[in-house]
């Protein structure tokens, strides 16, 4: 190394300089996290919330979420699964990961400062046997969230959780949707029931809470493709993961814009869109996946969408003793509270 350069280095960083962030964007993000001391919480310290948020304790029979831009919120059921049950135990896997942002260095935002937000707990569901009466407390629990202003986002829990969300959430007007998955979810009955894991899209749409020509299905795969002519008959776009390579993620992202529009959308994320190398602690893993870069690449491409609501849904972590699946999940989680702060009017 050039001796002048290494001295100039020694100056900038060295001796008194050691502490000090000269990059005007990285100091701010890092005054926010510092204390004058120069430390900061270790993250395995403390009790454990979605993203290390603070946690609020709600009394659900008088809510107050005053002062609260977006709730996180558990939502620890999975009555509606049709293969491999445990996502219930979900919520509880992604709070217990570590190292998950505060900085989102490709929006360069950081969220939980940017924004008032807290881990508000989980749904208080009456009964962990019946799968309505379930649906019907998720619906309640989220209406009161969006009835206060506050922008949900939730953690499954099964796919099934998003309908009872979607009806809240849409129950003014119906709502886009964005949907990260390997399923299409837009199946009948099974047994007897039509408000399983595989089938909440379908219902939303016949519901009038959701509008399928404004909702895309991204990473779609495996061999149940004959349950989902209700997406192509509806008018949903519909993108298989084996297209993504021709079309590359810039174009995966243009199109979601494009059927999004401006409009309210809702982002769903369910884990096994990932592929089972990167996630397999999930009831439903299907090989040919996305990776986990691409799935962040998709979200962040989301920048500036009426968000007005997401989840993650089927991180079922006893089916992974890396505990990667629930990671990755909680990933996707920061991913969908980082793009809150870029919604229009919340600049």
């Amino acid at each position: 190394m050039d001796s002048d350069k290494l001295d100039a280095l020694r100056q900038r960083f060295a001796g008194d300089n050691e502490r000090t962030i000269h990059d005007a964007g990285f100091a701010a993000v890092a005054a926010k996290l510092f204390d004058p001391k120069g430390t900061r919480v270790a993250p395995y310290a403390g009790l454990p919330t979605l993203l290390d948020m603070p946690f609020r304790a709600v009394d659900w029979s008088a809510p107050d979420l005053a002062n609260l831009d977006v709730a996180l919120i558990g939502v620890p059921m999975d009555l509606g699964v049709t293969n491999r049950n445990g996502s219930r135990f979900g919520p509880r896997a992604m709070r217990a990961m570590e190292r998950v942002g505060p900085y989102n260095h490709v929006l360069k935002t950081m969220p939980g400062a940017d924004l008032k937000v807290a881990d508000i707990g989980d749904v208080p569901f009456r009964s962990r046997f019946d799968l309505a009466t379930s649906h019907e407390d998720i619906e309640k629990t989220i209406a009161a969230i969006v009835s206060a202003g506050v922008t949900p986002l939730s953690v499954g829990g099964d796919h099934s959780i998003t309908l009872p969300i979607l009806r809240a959430v849409g129950r003014d007007r119906p709502v886009g949707m964005i949907h990260v998955d390997a399923h299409c979810d837009t199946s009948g009955p099974f047994d007897g029931c039509k408000f399983h894991h595989g089938g909440p899209f379908r219902q939303a749409v016949l519901d009038g809470v959701l509008d399928p020509e404004r909702c895309i299905q991204i990473g779609i795969r495996g061999s149940s493709e004959y349950l989902w002519e209700f997406s192509f008959e509806s008018g949903m776009t519909v993108i298989h993961a084996e297209e993504i390579p021709a079309m590359g993620i810039d174009a995966v992202i243009a199109k979601a814009r494009a059927v999004a529009g401006d409009g309210p959308v809702y982002v769903s994320f369910d884990i096994d869109s990932l592929d089972p190398a990167f996630a397999p602690g999930t009831g439903t893993p299907e090989i040919g996946g996305l990776t986990t870069r691409e799935a962040q690449a998709i979200l962040r491409g989301l920048a500036g969408i009426d968000m007005v609501g997401g989840d993650v849904v089927e991180v079922a972590p006893q089916y992974d003793a890396t505990t990667n699946t629930a990671h990755a999940g909680a990933q996707m989680l920061f991913e969908l509270l980082s793009l809150v702060p870029f919604t229009p009017g919340r600049r």
